[in-house]
């Protein structure tokens, strides 16, 4: 069983090598190229009866059972695609391809590369076996050759279409491959002003000699602006005085045989911005004036920055700066003198600058001259009244006889409400043994020398128009406990 897909993929192989002459040789030298193949079956062991079912024999039907379930003959794959050169020294040549976008049901079993050298129709194939790669490397040829190749896909349909290299490829070694080295500064655009010089050196690498070639915008450089001077090393561009028409994109090809390298770099030369394509003047008031304006026409090559609006006294003449650097399309200028008339211009500016000329406004802004009456605003009075309402309450201490005691409480209220002491639910009244006070709401009642008598419950009392509040504590006076050893010496 081991033995059975050896001759399945030596078949499509010896067809391969078999079909590769038959595209030139005469009908008449295509039977013979089919009898080796027989033979060599021959002395095989049965096992590998399988390759004459290939070749279309009636024993070999049983081997045939998923195709014939499938109701149709196999058909070839499409052709390889971007066959290219990998790599190429004086005795070898390495082909790349990608796999075909049309493979079929049946399958892909290999590759088949073919060269002949140029001039003649004689195809070689290289591969004796099909590859299943998508990378093959062509030995032993001679140096100095110039090859065409192609690569064909193999399957049980047949050849497909060959896939072919653009050119022919000369068969010597390629000391260094093309690269160019963009220097960083044109890796990103290229800005200059009009009128001035370009000089750009670009470096690049390559052996033997590289051809090197320039498009502009994808076509051929006009050579009366742009003059191109090319070195083993490096390629310099030099433009004279540099216009506006010179801007675009420039694409530098290096190219050694059938390796290139490419690089593109983005030129663009500015200038300064026309004016302002118009200006006028919208509206008139107080001491304002608003102004309106459209974009320029040429905006020198580069986007537009700003602008700067100016106004003159018709009186003097002379302009002055309002705005700079504004981006807006309409403007307000304030601060205007009474009995005046002004005229405004303005100017475009890009990175390269202001525009040379302005826009001016044809109509006048006269600031009229009228009566001033000032009428102060009227604001309602906020109503501040507020009954009594207690922020800190009263707590309750505790004093000893003899000693003055102070208790405290304070109050808010709108009108400022009175305040009234009591002790016991009772009114303390001018009493000289209590002192009251009341300041910015912080209502105390100093107790002085207290006595036994002067313990109960105090309560403070605070009235407006708007209502009143109430807040009470206790106070307990206790007497001195002495040692019994001062009791005895009072004795």
């Amino acid at each position: 069983m081991p033995g059975k897909p050896a001759p399945i993929k030596k078949s499509p192989a010896k067809k391969a090598v078999d079909k590769a002459p038959e595209a030139d040789a005469p009908p008449a030298e295509a039977p013979p190229a089919e009898a080796p193949p027989a033979e060599a079956a021959a002395p095989e062991a049965p096992a590998e009866a399988a390759p004459p079912a290939e070749g279309g024999a009636a024993p070999a039907a049983p081997a045939e059972e998923p195709p014939a379930a499938e109701g149709s003959a196999p058909v070839p794959t499409s052709a390889p695609l971007e066959v290219s050169v990998d790599d190429v020294n004086d005795s070898s040549l390495t082909i790349k391809w990608k796999t075909p976008e049309t493979i079929g049901d049946s399958g892909l079993d290999g590759y088949t590369v073919e060269y002949c050298k140029d001039g003649t129709t004689d195809w070689v194939v290289a591969n004796k076996e099909l590859t299943a790669s998508n990378c093959y490397c062509i030995k032993d040829l001679t140096t100095g050759d110039l090859l065409h190749v192609r690569v064909v896909a193999v399957n049980p349909g047949g050849r497909s279409e060959p896939g072919t290299l653009a050119e022919a490829v000369p068969i010597r070694e390629i000391v260094d491959r093309p690269k160019i080295r963009l220097p960083r500064i044109l890796r990103s655009r290229y800005i200059k002003q009009v009128g001035e010089q370009i000089n750009l050196v670009i470096p690049f690498n390559g052996k033997p000699k590289p051809t090197v070639s320039w498009l502009k915008d994808g076509q051929p450089l006009d050579t009366k602006r742009v003059n191109i001077r090319n070195s083993d090393r490096d390629s310099i561009m030099f433009v004279r005085s540099a216009q506006r028409e010179d801007s675009g994109v420039y694409e530098m090809t290096v190219k050694v045989d059938s390796f290139e390298d490419k690089a593109t770099l983005t030129l663009q030369i500015v200038e300064r911005p026309g004016p302002p394509a118009s200006v006028k003047l919208v509206d008139t008031w107080g001491f304002n004036a608003a102004l309106e304006w459209t974009p320029p026409k040429d905006n020198g090559n580069s986007d537009i920055t700003g602008y700067t609006v100016q106004k003159a006294d018709r009186k003097t003449g002379e302009w002055f700066t309002v705005l700079e650097h504004y981006h807006r399309l309409t403007a307000t200028v304030s601060d205007l003198i009474m009995g005046n008339s002004y005229s405004f211009r303005v100017f475009a500016e890009n990175q390269v600058g202001i525009s040379e000329t302005s826009a001016v406004t044809k109509e006048v802004a006269t600031i009229q001259k009228t009566g001033i009456v000032y009428k102060p605003p009227e604001y309602q009075e906020r109503d501040f009244t507020e009954a009594p309402k207690f922020t800190t309450p009263l707590i309750d201490r505790a004093a000893t006889v003899g000693y003055t005691t102070k208790l405290l409480c304070s109050v808010r209220g709108c009108p400022k409400p009175k305040i009234e002491w009591l002790k016991n639910q009772m009114v303390i009244g001018d009493d000289p043994k209590f002192r009251q006070l009341s300041n910015q709401g912080i209502c105390s009642l100093e107790i002085r020398k207290a006595c036994s008598f002067d313990g109960g419950v105090y309560t403070c009392r605070a009235k407006n128009a708007q209502g009143e509040a109430t807040v009470s504590c206790k106070l307990e006076v206790k007497q001195t406990v002495l040692p019994e050893a001062d009791k005895e010496k009072g004795k």
